[in-house]
């Protein structure tokens, strides 16, 4: 059989040029905005404004979740394997953009006067759908990473500036939204915007409408790039043995199972802490919109943060000891604001001190997260030529697929978890933070504090397993190279 390498176009492994680079990163301005309204506000804004039982919420959300997964890698196989005269990746990132901007839209505007039940199956609907349609842009999208360079620091540059533009993305769409929409939208009858329900329609127009504009300048920004990307494997019958075949094939090696589960606990872990952070401030801390907007918009200082550190680390001490390192000291230091709080080291004000302590923790602890992200999803990136060498196929959609697999499954129930800490903690469906008990607010930060820590820890002692390291991806282009040169001089 005829190797894939043996027909592959060159991958440049210089760096990628500037404009390809920034149309690349501004397609994760839509992720960030999808994932900032589904992680972040999804169940706040169902089961605080809406009225829909919290645990119904979470349900829907890890119902999307779990179908999300299994699409997931679906999708990542087809595009590994898509002929078209606009390459593999194209095709499916141009048709995802309008129906994800769509339904998004959809998402935000429920119908009124309808039963718990009837807004459940409402809310679980479109959360499938806007993550199927969403995936077949992101998959494609990811996947390009690994195309565009095989250099092993400049994969990391790249990667860092795809996150940086995801975390600011959803960012910006934070401070827009606690900043300028809740607080405009707050009334006589309903003094905090964040509960008011028109505020929340007019945030469904924005996001949609960024969400599509940001998928479309990806898409043709990278269009001049196809000539130089991979071309198909070769043609041969496609049924569903040969793939699970060939996806069993490609994803069975040590590596790439350490990942796998760094993925899986580490998306539990964010399920849990994203799903909870506005609880957390407007509960636990007690902050006010604007506070939230300025703790929001210290995100925008954490992503450079870590674009910097991740590329510097995979220079220095290399992707697998950088991560390690980073992670460690990150997720240990993630949850000290509210330790400090429970054992009444930090007093119980939201002003003054106490503010300046958490944003000052938050942003510095989030750009070494961010940083560990960029450093997990280069490491990805690099298992593609092992796997190639040992198949003969470039898999870059599959890998990009994979890891969400399982961790799409668990992040779903680190949001049932979430809603759960929620109903153990006593914050009731429609409460106002300052209506709270205070030991229902102490119950939601003890609870909180050791479900995500003990999943961090979990998540770095699956790192431990990873061993590749930068001599062994050089082997792998240097073999690579051999193996193409041999059908190259027999023509």
């Amino acid at each position: 059989m005829t190797s894939a390498s043996s027909v592959s176009s060159p991958v440049r492994r210089s760096r990628v040029p500037t404009i390809t680079r920034i149309a690349y990163g501004l397609g994760s301005v839509a992720n960030g905005v999808r994932n900032h309204g589904l992680g972040y506000l999804l169940l706040l804004f169902y089961s605080q404004v809406i009225g829909l039982d919290a645990r119904l919420v979470g349900l829907a959300i890890t119902i999307g979740l779990v179908v999300d997964a299994f699409t997931d890698t679906g999708i990542g196989y087809w595009s590994d394997n898509l002929r078209s005269r606009w390459g593999r990746r194209h095709p499916l990132m141009y048709l995802a953009a309008l129906p994800t901007g769509l339904v998004f839209f959809l998402i935000w505007n429920p119908p009124a006067g309808w039963s718990q039940m009837a807004l459940f199956w409402y809310v679980l609907a479109l959360t499938i759908f806007v993550r199927f349609v969403s995936s077949l842009y992101e998959v494609p999208n990811a996947a390009l990473a690994a195309e565009l360079t095989d250099d092993y620091v400049e994969r990391s540059s790249l990667i860092s500036l795809q996150q940086y533009f995801a975390w600011s993305g959803g960012t910006l769409m934070a401070v827009l939204v606690f900043g300028f929409i809740f607080p405009a939208f707050a009334t006589a009858q309903i003094p905090n915007g964040q509960f008011n329900r028109e505020a929340y329609a007019f945030y469904g127009i924005i996001g949609s409408a960024v969400i599509f504009a940001a998928m479309m300048a990806a898409t043709l920004g990278t269009h001049s790039q196809i000539k130089y990307l991979r071309p198909a494997p070769p043609k041969r019958p496609m049924t569903p043995r040969r793939m699970f075949t060939e996806v069993f094939e490609t994803l069975n090696n040590r590596a790439f199972l350490a990942l796998f589960m760094v993925a899986a606990f580490g998306l539990l872990a964010t399920g849990v802490s994203t799903t909870l952070t506005y609880f957390i401030n407007s509960f636990f801390w007690g902050f006010t919109s604007e506070q939230t907007a300025m703790l929001a918009a210290s995100v925008l200082v954490s992503a450079a943060i870590g674009g910097l550190v991740a590329p510097l680390a995979s220079r220095i001490i290399g992707k697998r000891r950088g991560a390690f390192s980073i992670g460690m000291l990150a997720f240990v230091g993630a949850p000290l604001p509210i330790m400090l709080r429970l054992t009444g080291v930090l007093p119980a004000e939201s002003d003054g001190f106490v503010f300046w302590f958490v944003l000052s923790v938050q942003t510095f602890d989030l750009g070494l997260i961010i940083a560990f992200q960029i450093l997990a999803a280069s490491m990805l990136a690099d298992l593609v030529e092992p796997a190639e060498l040992k198949t003969g196929r470039r898999s870059e959609g599959l890998f990009a697929a994979s890891t969400s697999f399982l961790g799409k499954l668990v992040q779903g129930f680190g949001v049932t978890i979430a809603s759960f800490v929620l109903t153990f903690a006593g914050i009731k469906t429609g409460t106002d933070p300052s209506q709270v008990p205070a030991d229902a607010i102490w119950r939601l930060g003890a609870y909180y504090v050791p479900t995500v820590l003990a999943l961090w820890m979990a998540m770095m002692a699956a790192l431990t397993f990873y061993k590749r390291e930068r001599s062994d991806h050089e082997a792998s282009l240097t073999a690579l190279a051999a193996q193409r040169a041999v059908p190259a001089a027999a023509e």
